[in-house]
């Protein structure tokens, strides 16, 4: 009977005979369960670190140190969604992690990220691209000839290292092939550690000594020697090596993936180096203007010669119009006023 029945049996309706009150609802063909957004917690899943990234398979490195380690191979769990994962990401895998010929694991979890380093195709580009997770150190390496330095390129990795939280660290290459002193100078503002060296005489162990303790990045030009660095620190690694154009004094891109390679010292105390593809440019297009004259003094050092500033306040913590002020002023020497100036265009490309 319905609510709107006065107790007497109706009249066969019109539509009666649609009525699908006893249709028999048949369960779900593909299971009794519907679907949940519930994701099982994978409580027993294996920690490991990503060593690289091809074509949506991932390297990783499971077991580190143990007399088991094993670099496997491993795909993206569909419940990750569209989160990107990276070389230095360090992630929790289930499925076959035994290392055996043919066998796949599965990343479901991928750890909180300390750091992120990050580039652009252009300052004018909003999308930016993920290149590292979770390094501490940034390795600019530059040639002091063929192709020659340019210090613009270096202010813009060394933004990068500020924004990210990386520590620099500048790597100047065949010095045998012109003296990089001058050049240097223009950065003696920095408190930067240096390390130089010729090609076949060049201090692998100092570098090494940076490097142990430490998840580091190398970042620089095509042609600069990057990989036949990245292939004397660790034997066998066969990083593809490219030659510089005699005409347009440009490197080839040779490696064109990034790879993260472990590096032990004469004592056999590890770090680790993650190699990425050489760039001819560094879009900051992601970086917050106003981090970079704070980067910029946090790293520098007044020169000796000169009296402290007014009130003993250290630069680092001087307002942005103060840093100007001091800087031009001579705080830093004229390499401070030529690395101010160089930022402050920078600046000004990405307020556009």
């Amino acid at each position: 009977m319905s609510w709107w029945s006065d107790g007497v049996d109706d009249e066969p309706e019109e539509f009666d005979e649609f009525d699908e009150a006893s249709i028999r609802i048949r369960p779900n063909p593909k299971g009794n369960r519907p679907r949940t957004k519930q994701r099982p917690e994978h409580a027993d899943a294996e920690h490991g670190r990503v060593l690289s990234v091809d074509r949506g398979r991932f390297g990783v490195l499971v077991r580190e140190n143990a007399a088991d380690e094993a670099v496997i191979t491993a795909s993206r769990a569909r419940e990750l969604g569209r989160l990107g994962i990276v070389t230095g990401d360090t992630v929790h895998l289930v499925g076959d992690t035994s290392g055996a010929e043919g066998s796949l694991a599965r990343i479901v979890r991928v750890d909180e990220r300390t750091t992120l380093l990050r580039r652009s195709a252009d300052d004018s580009d909003a999308v930016e691209r993920v290149i590292v997770a979770n390094a501490d150190q940034m390795l600019i390496v530059v040639a002091a000839a063929n192709p020659e330095p340019r210090a613009n390129l270096i202010d813009r990795y060394l933004i990068a290292a500020f924004d990210a939280g990386l520590a620099p660290i500048l790597c100047i290459t065949k010095t045998d092939v012109a003296d990089p002193t001058d050049f240097l100078e223009q950065f003696d503002c920095f408190d930067l550690e240096i390390i130089m060296g010729a090609k076949d005489d060049f201090p692998l162990e100092a570098l090494k000594a940076l490097l142990v303790g430490h998840t580091t990045v190398t970042v620089g030009h095509s042609g600069v020697g990057k990989s036949t660095l990245v292939n004397a620190l660790v034997p066998g690694t066969d990083r593809a090596v490219g030659r510089v154009n005699d005409v347009t004094g440009r490197g080839r891109h040779t490696s064109s993936s990034t790879v993260c390679l472990r590096v032990r010292d004469v004592n056999g105390d590890p770090g680790w180096i993650i190699d990425t593809p050489g760039v001819r440019s560094f879009g900051l297009g992601h970086v917050e203007p106003a981090n970079i004259l704070k980067s910029f003094a946090n790293y520098a050092i007044p020169a000796a010669t000169l009296p402290k500033a007014a009130g003993g306040i250290e630069l680092s913590q001087a307002h942005d119009w103060e840093i100007v002020d001091r800087v031009e002023a001579g705080e830093l020497g004229e390499s401070g006023k030529a690395r101010l100036e160089s930022l402050q265009k920078i600046i000004q490309t990405l307020e556009k």
